[in-house]
């Protein structure tokens, strides 16, 4: 398929904009907002679709043990989250995310998100290996 990067970086923008949505959500209800009323940032989508250079990480890592890839997925979801809203703040002088209190380095990262990341990123092998099989057939 031609343009098979664009489309994909468009789909796992998308992607992580319903998952940003759906996890405020449910941090709303635990907040006792029965409401669970999800948000996320245009700018996300921007970001998330960032994930799509993360395929060849996937396919050099693809025959370690979960605990490496996790491991690996979340330093490097961390980079990015750490540098997109590094750059956002220079840029714009805001950032969609403002992380506060213990374990928050800079207010651009939460160390409370180790396992987030860590579980992200084995959730994004599943959809590139989705995308590769069903949507994109990289047989072809």
């Amino acid at each position: 398929m031609k343009n098979t990067v664009l489309h994909k970086y468009a789909i796992y923008g998308l992607l992580g904009i319903c998952l940003e949505i759906f996890w405020t959500g449910f941090c709303s209800l635990l907040a006792s907002d029965i409401t669970m009323a999800g948000y996320s940032s245009i700018w996300m989508f921007f970001i998330y679709g960032l994930a799509v250079f993360l395929e060849p990480v996937h396919n050099e890592i693809r025959e370690h043990n979960i605990i490496v890839r996790g491991s690996i997925y979340m330093v490097i979801i961390f980079a990015i989250e750490f540098i997109t809203g590094f750059i956002l703040n220079l840029i714009l002088g805001a950032c969609p995310w403002n992380y506060t209190g213990q374990g928050s380095v800079y207010g651009l990262i939460t160390l409370y998100f180790i396992p987030v990341w860590f579980f992200t990123g084995l959730l994004f092998e599943k959809a590139h290996d989705f995308l590769d099989l069903v949507i994109f057939d990289s047989r072809n």
